[in-house]
């Protein structure tokens, strides 16, 4: 564990840490905020100050005047709080949801306009709340590791309270004290002993679950002033009388005996101190709501904690972290279970993004994102960020090529993105942990983008969030089946198995280890890692690089796969490409009847549609997307094959998307390279009908050397001449001194690879 400054508590020190925060707690009458509301996001200075510049500050009075419109619509239509009993995307389980939504919103409406109707809402709403909750039974739909009441799961109740406590902060003051004593004891209090002990599995647990159980039992303890609560939301339950299984339904890690749990631990273990988190961009914006919330009602109501400034300040880091994993378009990086299309513009990064502002340096960067946006909370935060907008700090958010490290430590893998600039093309290098209960086994997996396109995709996951005709919304069988399986992944495959046998227990004890990381030349940006756990007996090695040769030419990726292994196997190396097959340079017989490509692993979900045999020529693989044109030279040899396969056999509810790829398959060989350029080029105008420079300017890729110490790959285009990228194997310090000599010229170099571009001279 780790201190407010940063430094790692053994366990004698983490015991003076707790004796250190209980005192704090004992001594809250003293705290800045203790006795007064609003306290959590919304503060009563905070208030004053909104109210002083109304009309006067154009972004928050829009958000204003649009959430206004939103609530005054609700009250007119009258409060509902039916029984529950659907899944996700149900009607019950949306009422519910919509209703904790609207209670912040108005009571900071009732605390900014001074308006009783929204104070009248959120106590009529919550009163409804506490006279159905005592006699509330746990929630029908019984597929949760732990079933909520209000909701399905204890996540979505977490939610509700979390939403919840800030609406009773905002009205505290306004209700009566008998109100006040029926509210806390007949729903708050309940409510948090059902969330924290009646559902031990959900609370003491490192995983996006328990930080909104914590959250919510934390932030309702603020607002309640119960140090219990709070205490208990810090640190999780006491081990004593609890009896915990190994995982969750969906394989998640649950808390066993002398392993920390709570709000302070999740802070701890998830994230990296670079600010990733483990489980993955589309987790982690969703977690990022209760992290910031309760870290920021900690700020406020205790600031003697320092919550923001723990671990250097890593729940700020996040922020920045999340903004760089994510494309042109401001949609995230599908790494892990992610839906595609979640956004920057998601109110949980809206939130984000105004608290590290606000609570921050007032980095003027972050007023580029909230002017994207187009809104603001209505808090302090939120008022700030409106105000820098307003006066003009607001300075461009440059996205730059980033290596963030995975793991507490920083030491278990990571993922590193390569950025061309102008967005012309954006790597993802994932080479990180297995990521909890929502990791994929897909070691060394690349994705590719193109302005905001997707070029080469990750899957994603198999879910319709929401949508009650797909499983409830929920998690599908499929995403077991095929989105977490290796082949599912632009990554290596061996044996038609998955990476760890696709097995959870193995693969979270393992991950991959970042060979270098080289972004310091524009010209030539390179990323290297190694797995040497995913097959027994197998060395991986992947290097990328995005390598533009002048500044009249976009950029291209050079891809080098290397395996080394004991015995011989199959190796398939699929390519999931985004649009419309053009054409490939070798003849592909078509399968009359598509046959599936094989029982497990992912491969019972593929057609093979059609096949054909590569030869020593390399094959050229050509494709169309969103109006430009994109080329795949790979080096093969006489006996490997090529596949066309597409996604959708054994899907009998037709969960699965039917996307294709391009599979280049090696038998029979132990240790062998892959390499490969991806070329973006030219464009197609429907409009116009004009096609521009639709071919690549790659002719042929050659594998010219490989041994245990250099692989040194040729790019020849269309010209002859010959570009030359070598990679170390082995010594990839900086400043390593190198030397080879290949078809008689000799290279020499510092550094972990050396690129010579096409014309170049050769040197000795």
């Amino acid at each position: 564990m780790r201190c407010c400054r940063g430094e790692t508590l053994g366990e004698e020190s983490l015991d003076r840490f707790k004796i250190v925060v209980l005192v704090l707690l004992a001594c809250c009458t003293n705290a800045s905020f203790a006795g007064e509301h609003p306290s959590l996001v919304l503060t009563k200075a905070g208030v004053a100050e909104i109210r002083q510049q109304l009309g006067n500050v154009p972004l928050f009075d829009q958000t204003l005047a649009r959430v206004q419109a939103e609530v005054d619509a609700e009250i007119a239509s009258g409060i509902e709080t039916p029984v529950p009993k659907d899944f996700s995307g149900g009607y019950t389980h949306e009422r519910h949801k919509r209703n904790f939504l609207l209670l912040p919103k108005a009571g900071a409406l009732y605390q900014i306009l001074e308006d009783e109707r929204y104070a009248v809402y959120v106590r009529d709403m919550l009163l409804a709340y506490a006279e159905m909750y005592p006699t509330l039974p746990l929630h029908p739909q019984t597929r949760s590791y732990a079933r909520g009441k209000l909701f399905w799961q204890c996540l979505n109740d977490a939610n509700w309270l979390l939403y919840a406590a800030q609406g009773y902060d905002a009205i505290y003051e306004w209700l009566t004290p008998a109100q006040r004593e029926q509210l806390e004891t007949d729903l708050f209090r309940p409510f948090a002993d059902f969330l924290s002990m009646g559902n031990p599995q959900f609370f003491n647990r490192i995983h996006n679950h328990s930080t909104w159980g914590n959250a919510a039992v934390g932030m309702i303890g603020l607002v309640m002033e119960d140090d219990a609560l709070v205490e208990r939301a810090l640190y999780g339950l006491a081990e004593d009388g609890l009896d915990f299984d190994s995982k969750d339904d969906d394989g998640g890690f649950i808390k066993q005996a002398g392993q920390a749990a709570g709000f302070l631990a999740n802070l701890n273990e998830p994230f990296s101190p670079d600010g990733y988190y483990t489980e993955g961009p589309y987790y982690q914006r969703y977690a990022m709501y209760p992290f910031l919330m309760f870290g920021q009602g900690l700020n406020n109501a205790r600031p003697e904690l320092g919550i923001l400034e723990y671990r250097d300040g890593v729940l700020l880091k996040a922020i920045d972290a999340l903004l760089n994993l994510s494309d042109a378009d401001g949609e995230f990086f599908p790494l892990n279970d992610a839906q595609k299309g979640m956004s920057i513009y998601t109110q949980s990064l809206v939130t984000a993004v105004d608290i590290a502002y606000h609570a921050g340096e007032q980095d003027p960067r972050l007023l580029s994102i909230a002017a994207r946006q187009g809104s603001v909370t209505l808090d302090d935060a939120g008022f700030a960020v409106a105000m820098g907008l307003r006066d003009g700090k607001a300075a461009p958010y440059q996205q730059s090529s980033v290596n963030l490290t995975d793991g507490s430590d920083g030491d278990e893998g990571g993922v590193a993105v390569l950025r061309a600039a102008d967005a012309a093309m954006t790597l993802v290098f994932k080479y990180a942990a297995q990521g909890l209960s929502h990791g994929h086994y897909d070691k060394l997996s690349m994705s590719l983008y193109e302005r905001g396109n997707e070029v080469l995709q990750d899957y994603g996951l198999v879910r319709f969030v929401n949508i009650e005709q797909k499983g409830g919304g929920n998690y599908l069988p499929e995403n077991s089946t095929w989105a977490k399986q290796s082949i599912a992944h632009n990554t290596l495959v061996q044996d038609q198995s998955s990476h760890f046998e696709g097995r959870y227990d193995v693969g979270s004890r393992h991950h991959s280890e970042l060979r270098f990381f080289s972004a310091d030349q524009p010209q030539v940006q390179v990323v290297s890692a190694e797995e040497a756990n995913a097959y027994p007996g197998t060395i991986m090695q992947r290097t990328l690089a995005m390598i533009r040769d002048g500044d009249d030419t976009p950029p291209f990726l050079l891809d080098i796969m290397r395996a080394k292994a004991n015995t011989p196997h199959q190796y398939d190396l699929p390519f999931w490409f985004m649009g419309q097959h053009l054409g490939v340079n070798t003849a592909m017989a078509t399968l009359r009847l598509p046959t599936v490509l094989g029982e497990d692993s992912g491969y019972q979900h593929l057609y093979l549609e059609a096949e054909g045999s590569a030869d020593e020529r390399g094959v050229r693989f050509q494709w169309l997307n969103a109006g430009r044109f994109f080329t795949l030279t790979s080096a093969t040899k006489a006996a490997d094959k090529l596949m066309l396969v597409r996604l959708g056999a054994n899907d009998p509810d037709f969960n699965l998307r039917r996307d294709a790829a391009l599979i280049i398959r090696r038998d029979a060989e132990a240790s062998t390279v892959f390499a490969s350029t991806l070329e973006v080029h030219g464009s197609y105008s429907p409009v116009s009908e004009l096609t521009v420079q639709p071919r690549g300017r790659v002719a042929a890729v050659e594998v010219i050397h490989d041994d245990i110490a250099y692989t040194a790959v040729a790019i020849v285009n269309k010209d002859g001449e010959q570009a030359i990228f070598v990679v170390a194997n082995v010594e990839v310090n900086s400043e390593a001194e190198h030397r080879l000599v290949l078809n008689g010229n000799t290279y020499q170099w510092q550094g972990p690879f050396h690129y010579v571009a096409s014309g170049a001279s050769t040197h000795d």
